[in-house]
């Protein structure tokens, strides 16, 4: 079943309302479209997303409601992202990808990481001497990476509980830090008073 695309839209300082015209361009609406456009086609190529460009003047009444009264108004799913300035694209990429990862499914295995953590490098030396093919996200160099880990780990541990790394996925399935990992694939780990809590271990975890 194909995807639904995940609906950007942007209100630009355009259009007509009775004996009212814009008739002066935006040019910070037309910077945020080309931002919008650009984000589309690098950081959120991949995911789907459909753009709807409206003319704030004509519709002004559609955004109020949900806090949308300065053009540009850029909203992702009936959201207010920005507004009354040049688009932050790391706000929309994060907008989007959390959208997204509410509708799509974590599939096969996937491990969320940073270089500098050595819980992430022992979780990936589990997969590879299990002969577990496996994809790795970068969080630090990925800021897509770090936006997806974050909207699907949430939910799972709750708000107020600290997301670190590594974060695990087997066969679509949440498992949690290098500990975790390490109990399915039946690893000893070695205690160490003085090794960091890098990674997350829900020891109550269960799988349903």
């Amino acid at each position: 079943m194909q995807q639904q695309p995940i609906k950007i839209t942007l209100y630009k300082w355009a259009g007509a309302w009775g004996p009212f015209k814009v008739n002066i361009p935006c040019g910070e609406c037309s910077l945020t479209s080309d931002v919008i456009q650009d984000t589309m086609e690098s950081e959120l190529a991949g995911v789907p997303v459909e753009l709807d460009v409206r003319e704030w003047l004509t519709e002004w009444w559609k955004p109020l409601p949900k806090g949308g009264w300065h053009a540009p108004i850029v909203m992702v799913e009936g959201r207010i992202v920005s507004q009354g300035a040049a688009l932050n694209r790391g706000l929309l990429t994060q907008a989007v990808i959390e959208a997204y990862a509410g509708r799509a499914p974590v599939t096969g295995n996937r491990l969320f990481g940073k270089a500098s953590c050595p819980h992430c490098v022992r979780a990936k030396q589990y997969l590879t001497e299990a002969g577990i093919d496996y994809t790795y996200h970068d969080v630090v160099k990925e800021p897509v990476a770090m936006y997806e880990m974050l909207a699907r780990v949430k939910p799972i541990i709750g708000a107020k509980t600290p997301v670190t790394v590594p974060q695990i996925w087997i066969d679509g399935d949440y498992v949690g830090g290098a500990d975790a990992l390490g109990k399915i694939l039946k690893r000893s780990v070695e205690p160490n008073t003085d090794r960091g809590q890098c990674s997350l271990s829900p020891g109550d975890f269960k799988a349903a």
